[in-house]
């Protein structure tokens, strides 16, 4: 079944007019996705490919009923894209744009959290349900429907994530891309606790890295999962003091690696310390199901 996109998922990408927009627009339509709608101020009343622009997202939700947003607008305009979207009662927001201010990514958090939608990112690949509707920057062609639900920062990492997924036979139920940001919207708690309620996943594939503690703080769902959860840490020779990646990536006391992996697995995840080795232990973990 997959998580946060489904059959009734109608979405939009606010920035649609330009060249990042036009293309992931195109890409989206060719792979099926339920592209409704863009959103560029000014714009309202045009098409892109058939795709109608609108002024606002409170105009896309009134005229096509928009569910979701892709955006893509500069960072200096990121936050009032994203409110807007919120405050229209948008309840998946996916942010591409890097870059975005801490203070502004606070506020955005808030007002999500004040209203319940979701907002992954900023700097998130975004997230995908194979099949049934692409939010992201993930190319459809190397994903095919599945039980094994994927959860990572990174959006390149989780191509080798699908990789090995692929190679044991098995399919996605959906990736979710967190954002490579200091300061997150969403965190790995939070989208184990949706992937925990689906019966469409069978086991998920967490992937954490150095700095901050958005891993530790999932550690009391993992442990109620009921699933397995098959983890690894990224940046576990990374020098303390050093930023590796991400700019969320950097080593601070008590965050590496090792001490995150140690955590997660006792909670009850199956850590893998050799990364190449997560489809072995994904195989082990579901068997013949």
């Amino acid at each position: 079944m997959g998580i946060l996109l489904n059959a009734d998922s109608r979405l939009i990408i606010q920035g649609i007019t330009g060249q990042v927009g036009r293309n992931t627009a195109g890409r989206m339509r060719e792979a099926g996705t339920p592209l409704v709608g863009g959103v560029t101020p000014g714009r309202s009343g045009q098409t892109l490919d058939g795709v109608p622009v609108f002024d606002s997202c409170n105009e896309a939700v009134a005229e096509v009923g928009a569910t979701g947003s892709l955006v893509l607008v500069p960072a200096p305009f990121c936050m009032d894209a994203c409110l807007e979207a919120i405050d229209a009662g948008l309840g998946l927001v996916s942010v591409y744009t890097d870059n975005v201010p801490l203070a502004d990514t606070i506020r955005i958090r808030a007002a999500a959290g004040a209203r319940g939608a979701v907002v992954l990112g900023p700097n998130s690949a975004g997230t995908v349900t194979p099949g049934v509707a692409n939010l992201s920057d993930l190319n459809d062609s190397f994903l095919s429907p599945g039980t094994v639900g994927i959860v990572a920062k990174s959006g390149a990492i989780t191509y080798e994530v699908v990789d090995m997924v692929r190679a044991q036979g098995r399919g996605v139920s959906s990736v979710v891309c967190l954002g490579g940001d200091p300061v997150l919207c969403t965190g790995y708690r939070e989208v184990l606790e949706h992937f925990r309620a689906d019966p469409g996943t069978e086991a998920v594939v967490l992937i954490g890295e150095i700095g901050g503690g958005l891993e530790l703080l999932a550690i009391d769902v993992i442990a109620a999962m009921g699933k397995p959860v098959i983890a690894h840490v990224l940046g576990r020779h990374a020098p303390p003091g050093k930023r590796m990646g991400h700019a969320g990536a950097l080593v601070g006391r008590g965050d590496g690696a090792r001490a995150k992996a140690a955590r997660l697995g006792e909670a009850g995840a199956v850590v893998v310390e050799n990364f190449w080795q997560i489809g072995d232990r994904l195989a082990r973990a579901l068997g013949n199901r």
